[in-house]
């Protein structure tokens, strides 16, 4: 286990629960992340949209690593991505390590208290 991730993991998930009065999971830390990359503010989503909220979620924090690379917003303003690489396989803790590692720095870049 890696100890220093998982410190920061527990700080990251503090500091995004401590706005929602309950501790996020990483699912729910993704679909949240993936909101905000859609910048509409409020708004009715299906089951499909939910998913492809998450889906803005993972490209956008696996764009600095070089996986994707952001192409633009559509006529309704949802941002599209290209994969720039293939992500390797990974089992799934090694998935689960990959995105905490990149919500980690997705939070220090963006510097959300």
């Amino acid at each position: 286990m890696d100890f220093e991730l998982e410190k920061k993991w527990r700080a990251t998930v503090k500091t995004a629960s401590k706005h929602f009065h309950e501790e996020l999971d990483l699912q729910s830390i993704l679909f949240v992340l993936g909101l905000q990359e859609l910048n509409k503010g409020y708004v009715d989503l299906t089951k499909d949209q939910k998913l492809e909220v998450m889906h803005i979620a993972i490209c956008t924090l696996l764009e600095p690593y070089g996986y994707y690379h952001f192409r633009g917003r559509d006529q309704d303003g949802w941002p599209h991505f290209e994969r720039r690489e293939s992500i390797p396989l990974l089992n799934e803790k090694e998935q689960e390590k990959l995105l905490k590692e990149a919500v980690i720095d997705y939070f220090e870049r963006t510097a959300i208290q």
